[in-house]
């Protein structure tokens, strides 16, 4: 935690709109840096993995030596993984298989929703109200375990979930201006910090 007992929560910062996340962090009373090394990870008490290109995102990771950091980050703190951060966070991901963190016992799938003009703005319910959900070149999530946690659906898929400290969306929360996702998220991280 911070001097000012706000969670430092950092965003990857390789690709995606990480900008917008650490707008909305910053909103939902965290303090939000920029991750691009291991370094950088040392400082934290939780991270958000943005939307992007996976398999761009995995390759940029990889040139900088982050998979196994990121990997070991996971195991101690929380992570929440949007989209692109989503399909990194999962156990099992398709259309094509690639490597991933493995840290949220799920199965995802890549794309599919279709193409660039296939994405969409929806609503989705999230504790009893309606939230906005972007979905942009979305994965879908095809299978989830026993631990996990699904807190909204949209077409009886899983669009919100979380296991223990993570949170995954396959939508963009931060491209709206409802940043009740986001405090979620920091709600998590001071938890896990008093702990």
């Amino acid at each position: 935690m911070a001097g000012n007992g706000k969670p430092k929560i950092g965003v990857l910062a390789l690709q995606g709109d990480f900008e917008a996340h650490q707008r909305a962090l910053e909103r939902a009373g965290a303090q939000a840096s920029e991750v691009r090394t291991d370094s950088d990870l040392q400082k934290l008490d939780g991270l958000v993995i943005p939307g992007g290109e996976s398999s761009t995102m995995l390759k940029l990771i990889m040139e900088e030596q982050l998979l196994e950091p990121l990997r070991r980050f996971g195991t101690n703190k929380p992570i929440f993984g949007t989209c692109a951060g989503a399909i990194l966070l999962a156990t099992e991901v398709t259309h094509p298989a690639q490597p991933s963190l493995g840290l949220v016992d799920m199965s995802i799938e890549r794309n599919a929703y279709g193409r660039q003009i296939d994405s969409r703005i929806s609503s989705i319910e999230v504790n009893g109200k309606s939230r906005e959900a972007v979905f942009i070149r979305a994965p879908i999530i095809r299978r989830v375990g026993p631990k996990v946690n699904v807190l909204a659906s949209y077409q009886d898929q899983p669009v919100l979930v979380e296991q223990g400290r993570h949170l995954v969306a396959t939508f963009h929360p931060e491209l709206t201006a409802d940043d009740s996702i986001h405090r979620h998220f920091v709600d998590k991280v001071a938890a896990a910090s008093n702990t």
